[in-house]
């Protein structure tokens, strides 16, 4: 399977060579399009600061009929704000969407989901997924982690991701797994509370950028635990990207998938069919678009970004759905 692509984070904006290296990376030349969408801001509602963490990577989906609850009988909430609902709500199938974690702006009209990074607000009366950055440490946050909990090799040099210099969190051991939930838990208890419908932890793959010190089932068993908070606090939970674990979705109680570059990589398929529809696609290049929109345009979320997730009015701003 080819390397996951991650569009950059508003706050690892980086050096001049790190930002050519991913724009060549994700084919997009200068990260813009000729026939980007306008670039004044849409839509109908303000927007915090930019994200201080998300970046991309690739996932999936699941059925039903426009909010699609899981529980029946029950008069959908307003979303967006207030107390979350008893049931858990999945994301609505096949609608509009927008992939704001590198800052948050006011969603085109006919978008009907946002991701946004966990230091913003949702949208008001959109459904609003929450990301996270739940495997690895930013540089920034890394001295705020246990020395114990950033994985080490044999040397006992902390294992980075050297894409994006984030630490490898330590998830080896079900002690370890718990404390590193303790913390993320902290993230997702302020995902609920500010009325985000659903969160996205980002890194789900980090065990094959471990040097071997971490499996897959490591993964899972990790994730497993975020999932059982998100649901206690009325939250759905996705699957970022890690289309090789999609078969492990029911055990690990993943609801829905954020997948980029699925379209690119022929991935989409295999999304839809373990999360049966239930998904939200980023590309980043028009080929990717194309793919996408050829093969599962009347099924799934799918929408173009620019690889930086910019935010309109900068040069690089990209966001369109054909």
């Amino acid at each position: 399977m080819p390397p996951v692509k991650r569009a950059l984070r508003a706050g690892v904006l980086g050096t001049a060579t790190a930002l050519a290296g991913l724009l060549a990376l994700a084919g997009c030349g200068a990260g813009k399009d000729t026939d980007a969408s306008p670039k004044t801001p849409r839509g109908t509602t303000g927007a915090p600061a930019p994200s201080s963490e998300p970046k991309p990577s690739r996932t999936a989906a699941q059925p039903s009929a426009d909010a699609g609850k899981r529980s029946s009988g029950s008069p959908e909430p307003a979303r967006g704000s207030g107390p979350k609902p008893t049931a858990v709500e999945l994301p609505p199938l096949h609608a509009g969407f927008d992939y704001q974690i590198g800052g948050a702006y006011p969603p085109a009209p006919g978008v009907r989901i946002v991701s946004r990074d966990r230091s913003s607000s949702p949208a008001p009366g959109l459904y609003n997924i929450c990301y996270v950055n739940a495997f690895q440490a930013q540089p920034e946050e890394r001295g705020q982690w246990p020395a114990d909990l950033l994985l080490r090799d044999a040397d006992g040099k902390v294992v980075v991701d050297k894409d994006w210099d984030e630490a490898l969190l330590d998830i080896s051991t079900p002690d370890k797994r718990r404390r590193v939930a303790a913390r993320v838990d902290r993230w997702i208890d302020s995902c609920a509370d500010k009325g985000f419908d659903a969160i996205e932890p980002d890194n789900y793959d980090s065990y094959t950028r471990s040097r071997k010190l971490l499996t897959a089932d490591d993964a899972t068993a990790f994730i497993s635990l975020l999932s059982a908070r998100a649901h206690a606090r009325h939250l759905a939970i996705g699957q970022k990207n890690t289309v090789e674990l999609s078969g492990a979705r029911s055990r690990a109680g993943l609801d829905f998938a954020v997948a980029e570059e699925c379209g690119e990589y022929d991935e989409c398929g295999a999304y839809a069919k373990a999360f049966h529809d239930r998904v939200v696609v980023i590309e980043y290049t028009d080929s990717g678009l194309r793919k996408a929109r050829a093969a599962y345009g009347n099924r799934l979320s799918i929408v173009r970004r620019d690889v930086l997730v910019s935010t309109p009015g900068s040069a690089d701003y990209v966001r369109r759905t054909r």
